[in-house]
């Protein structure tokens, strides 16, 4: 039976239209005042690698500890203040349920961003494993590993596994895995290289209907 990965950020919520917005208007600059970054060479990270790659690639201008206290003050206010979630998408559960899928979400969010998440929009019990890139003892997306090892909690082979990302980082990670990868193309990305995606939706039905088809 096939198992349904789903990431958070820009797939079930929108909040990359906020994060990306924040990212490049405050936080990168902030962080790299000397530099022009692309807000796509960090979107799909774990936000506390996100320091470390800027520290390695750039010269970064605040502590890590700042990094991490304006990453979590501006999480706060983007899913208790603004996000919507995907359209359909509890409906879209009970047809996986139905369908006897397993449902598992995979991100580089921490619990308590998740939490948030799942508060506001009933979705407590709706995902039989939550894996947080806080949990794993590995490197985060683009890597393999967080994709890998959430195969392994449900018990499945990664093959046997649907992805559903939006980044260009998290599409490379599910693919590298060996999962069956969707990528959902949100206009907060633009230009992005979602080539190794096996199948790329730009809308929620599409979206649906590619994953629904995959599962049997």
């Amino acid at each position: 039976m096939t198992a349904v990965l789903f990431d958070m950020d820009g797939v079930i919520i929108d909040s990359e239209d906020y994060w990306v917005e924040r990212e490049r208007e405050h936080i990168l600059p902030m962080t790299v005042p000397d530099e022009t970054v692309p807000v796509a060479e960090i979107s799909g990270m774990n936000y506390r690698e996100t320091y470390e790659y800027l520290e390695s690639n750039y010269e970064t201008a605040i502590s890590r500890e700042r990094f991490v206290e304006v990453f979590a003050e501006t999480a706060r206010e983007i899913y208790s203040e603004h996000v919507s979630l995907l359209p359909g998408f509890h409906d879209h559960l009970d047809e996986l349920h139905d369908r006897d899928a397993t449902v598992a979400l995979v991100t580089s969010s921490p619990h308590d961003w998740i939490e948030i998440v799942f508060d506001r929009f009933d979705l407590e019990g709706r995902f039989d494993e939550i894996v947080s890139g806080e949990d794993i003892e590995g490197p985060g997306k683009p890597h393999p590993y967080i994709f890998e090892q959430a195969a392994t909690k449900i018990n499945r082979e990664p093959g046997d596994c649907v992805a559903v990302e939006d980044s260009e980082n998290g599409v490379q990670s599910a693919s590298r895995a060996g999962t069956y990868t969707v990528a959902y193309r949100i206009d907060a990305h633009t230009g992005l290289d979602l080539s190794p995606a096996d199948a790329i939706v730009e809308t929620p039905r599409e979206l649906r209907e590619t994953v629904l088809e995959r599962v049997s």
